[in-house]
């Protein structure tokens, strides 16, 4: 399918391009919210979205891969909370140093996600059934464990913020490219090279295309499971780390319950819950739609509650969209065949 669409003119690619659609849907929400949002269009107000987005960025980024594998993961917020509190655990409690709270932090996400890959692959249990009942238990044991209770004496090295540049534009206001919107430009670039220029990344939208085809021709399912879950958890944990740098305290429960926004950026962005589809600058615009969105009735005085409605009708749209798209191939083909 890439290879026919890469043979079409360049207008035709970029009709046939949801990225390009998605980017002008972004433009024209920006328009309009310019006009009725005072202050959005500012360079202030677009860093800011940066930055508050870029820890569910990189959690869409992780899951764009399970989906574009054919799974789904609903756990990963769990997982990052508990990778998150072990590492605040000993940074602020034993006193830990960085270079090993950390990759314990990253480490304690990989397992988390790899226990799921177990479970899903060789105990056969259905990926959303699995993950649904893996972040039961991660976050109950999470809460019972602490008893909720939050660590706000982190050390300077990780409370601190890590700014790489700063300027000051026209309106006064101070412009910031902190720590989190680097490591989500990290994090999306080592995501496009894995699934665009490497062999596990073929394999994987081989496995979400058809797992049995893809199992026939030698694709080692079992190994690309671990790899897919346990890189969401790897960018779970990271995630759950950045978060605690950004407003400087653990919070057992702070991420929770937020797995519906990263899920309908991911599936915003292209990757279908099917499997086999997706890719990095759709999530990303995924994200950026949502943080428009989001900042835009924030800014116009909307409820919040309004928000989730418009996540709930993107998941809706977004999800009969693909199952249409897949209906009118499948009934082209069979023409195509009959003929």
């Amino acid at each position: 399918m890439r290879e026919a669409r890469a043979r079409l003119p360049l207008l035709a690619r970029l009709r046939a391009s949801h990225e390009a659609w998605l980017l002008g849907v972004v433009v024209v929400m920006c328009a309009l919210l310019g006009v009725v949002a005072p202050g959005f269009l500012s360079v202030g107000n677009f860093v800011d979205l940066l930055e508050t987005y870029s820890v569910q960025g990189i959690l869409a980024l992780g899951l764009f891969v399970v989906l574009v594998s054919g799974g789904i993961d609903i756990s990963f917020m769990a997982t990052a909370s508990v990778a998150q509190y072990l590492a605040a655990f000993l940074a602020a409690r034993w006193h830990w140093p960085a270079l090993a709270v950390i990759p314990i932090g990253l480490a304690t996400g990989i397992v988390l996600g790899c226990v799921n890959a177990v479970l899903i692959h060789h105990v056969r249990i259905i990926s959303i059934i699995a993950t649904i009942a893996t972040m039961s238990v991660y976050f109950a044991l999470l809460m019972y464990v602490t008893g909720g209770k939050l660590i706000s004496d982190l050390p300077d090295w990780w409370s601190d913020r890590v700014v790489f540049f700063s300027w000051e534009n026209a309106d006064g206001d101070l412009v910031r490219i902190t720590l989190p919107m680097v490591a989500l430009a990290v994090a999306a670039l080592l995501t496009w090279l894995m699934m665009t220029r490497g062999n596990a990344g073929r394999q994987i939208y081989a496995m979400g295309g058809n797992m049995e085809s893809a199992r026939r021709i030698g694709v080692p399912i079992g190994r690309l499971h671990l790899l897919v879950y346990g890189y969401l958890g790897f960018m779970a944990a990271l995630g759950g780390l950045l978060q605690a740098h950004r407003v400087g305290e653990a919070v057992p429960n702070a991420l929770y319950g937020t797995e519906l926004a990263v899920l309908s950026a991911a599936v915003l962005g292209g990757a279908s819950l099917t499997g086999g589809a997706g890719s990095v600058p759709g999530v990303l615009l995924g994200i950026v739609l949502l943080a428009v969105l989001q900042n835009g009735l924030n800014l116009m005085g909307v409820s919040p509650y309004f928000f989730q409605i418009v996540i709930g009708l993107v998941i809706l749209a977004a999800t009969s969209t693909m199952a249409m798209s897949a209906r009118g191939r499948r009934v082209r083909r069979a023409g195509a065949a009959n003929g």
